[in-house]
């Protein structure tokens, strides 16, 4: 898979070259690189960034199409019940939609809590969602918002974390961030720094595969 535009290989000559030999050994050489994602793809999380609430249905299972809005970058997705609490049910809101490849992926979010209001939070990375199914409920009295939640695609898949910084602006993240990986499905391949996202750009420096 070619690097996305918005991944910048640093100045590391010495490490630019994939694959060198020791004696009976082949090493895998890696490349510090950073992704950076804008002011509006680092945007801050939002309940309702997707769909508004809409309001379920007591009889039947719903497939939500239309109205959506695509996240602002590759970013997990959530989905928050409102109004009559009595009427949740522990039932799972499945995402369908794609990858940053643009390979279609879905997932089930975590289930409701019976008799709830909360937000439920996925932890795949969609770059598009084209609909979503909220199962029936037990009244027509609540509605299920769908939004993107903080964590950030990341554009290779990794077996094991590879980055090394980040940043939110200019200012360097005191804590490390929580990294996801995954070497078979890259929409499970993400990054959610300690501060909330704000608006604010991001800056990740992590090893990648030498070319």
């Amino acid at each position: 898979m070619s690097a996305p535009s918005s991944l910048v290989q640093l100045n590391n000559p010495t490490a630019a070259s994939a694959l060198q030999a020791y004696g009976s050994r082949t090493v895998n050489r890696l490349v510090p690189a950073e992704h950076v994602w804008s002011t509006t793809e680092a945007a801050a999380a939002s309940a309702t960034g997707v769909h508004a609430a809409a309001a379920c249905s007591a009889t039947a299972d719903q497939t939500i199409d239309t109205s959506i809005t695509n996240p602002p970058c590759a970013r997990n997705i959530t989905a928050t019940t409102s109004g009559t609490s009595g009427d949740v049910k522990a039932v799972q809101v499945v995402i369908t939609g794609t990858d940053i490849d643009g390979n279609e992926i879905t997932e089930s979010l975590p289930a409701f809590t019976v008799n709830t209001n909360e937000t439920v939070t996925g932890s795949k990375a969609f770059k598009t969602v084209t609909s979503y199914l909220v199962p029936l409920m037990d009244g027509t009295g609540c509605s299920v918002s769908v939004g993107f939640g903080d964590k950030l695609g990341l554009p290779y898949k990794f077996a094991r974390n590879p980055v090394l910084r980040s940043f939110l602006g200019t200012t360097l993240e005191g804590t490390a961030a929580t990294v996801a990986v995954s070497s078979s499905a890259l929409e499970s391949n993400t990054v959610d720094l300690n501060s909330a996202l704000n608006g604010t750009a991001v800056t990740v420096e992590m090893l990648v595969p030498g070319a």
